[in-house]
């Protein structure tokens, strides 16, 4: 299923699943059995479903045409959000334009910070440019939606934490990161104001047929700024697994809970610091940018 939240002609933000070209209301096909709202969905998603099931409301008619209501993003409230560098081709491009190596302990485990989870934006909303920021960037990124509160969980039993998938625009103000870092702290400022996802969580049943032998999904990743194509990668180039993350999340007695959201990190040649902005320009107001990923869709926004 795809999985959306949205907002009708009259303001009111609904939950649902996309069908047919359009959008199912599950609070309003259900007489409110199924909740309004994304949070409480995946909080409770196994009986949910088995009642979606039951009841053979998968097959529904829409409740709207797609044109008659707003995508806000899937998720817009997230309990937390991990992001990860899982490519190791862009970690060695991004890394090369601060005159840096990658730390042997890169290869060791998984490393992530937590980015604001407060700061979501969905497909088509406006991504403001911070203030006085000369090379906003952005990072075409992968995101996993867990399911299932658990802690000290193995790489191996973590699909079964797994809700669904999404795409994730990770926004980042280069001028403003470069100088924090350099305090040995961070990412701070520099990627705290802007976080999208979507256009919708797919389940992750939807994506099985893209796993290959190794666990990972053969899913091509593009970019695109005003048109043109910028990046032409592909999920398998990962180096750690959603697996892999998750175990380093949960582990020493961390739990993780439903509605908590990890990103996979940015794939090779995923932003525009990896060409030193060659290959375009930093973000200025009015500039699109489109990230698409095969079976997540399409997301756009852009900056103002």
């Amino acid at each position: 299923m795809k999985l959306v939240t949205f907002q009708t002609s009259d303001n009111q933000t609904r939950a649902g699943w996309l069908n047919q070209n359009g959008v199912v209301d599950m609070h309003a096909l259900s007489n409110g059995i199924l909740p309004a709202d994304m949070l409480s969905f995946i909080d409770d998603h196994e009986r949910y479903f088995n009642l979606i099931q039951a009841n053979s409301w998968q097959n529904a008619a829409p409740t709207y045409a797609l044109d008659d209501v707003t995508l806000l993003a899937p998720l817009p409230n997230p309990r937390s959000f991990r992001d990860y560098i899982g490519f190791e081709q862009h970690l060695k491009n991004a890394s090369s334009k601060f005159g840096h190596q990658i730390a042997p302990e890169w290869y060791e485990m998984p490393i992530f910070y937590f980015t604001n989870h407060q700061a979501i934006y969905g497909p088509g909303q406006d991504i403001p440019r911070p203030t006085g920021e000369t090379r906003l960037d952005y990072e075409l990124e992968m995101g996993c939606v867990i399911g299932k509160a658990g802690k000290n969980i193995g790489a191996d039993q973590a699909d079964d934490y797994i809700f669904g998938y999404t795409i994730f625009n990770d926004f980042t103000a280069r001028a403003i990161q470069a100088r924090e870092m350099k305090c040995n702290l961070g990412p701070a400022k520099g990627k705290d104001f802007a976080n999208a996802i979507g256009p919708y969580i797919v389940t992750k049943d939807e994506l099985e047929s893209y796993r290959d032998e190794t666990g990972r999904f053969t899913l091509r990743m593009t970019s695109r700024i005003n048109g043109k194509t910028i990046c032409d990668g592909n999920y398998n180039t990962v180096h750690y697994t959603f697996g892999q993350m998750i175990e380093r999340a949960s582990e020493n007695h961390v739990s993780l809970y439903p509605g908590d959201i990890l990103g996979s990190g940015t794939v090779g040649w995923g932003s525009l610091i990896e060409t030193n902005f060659e290959a375009h320009r930093p973000f200025e107001p009015g500039d699109v940018i489109e990230l698409e990923i095969d079976g997540l869709g399409i997301l756009k926004n852009q900056i103002v």
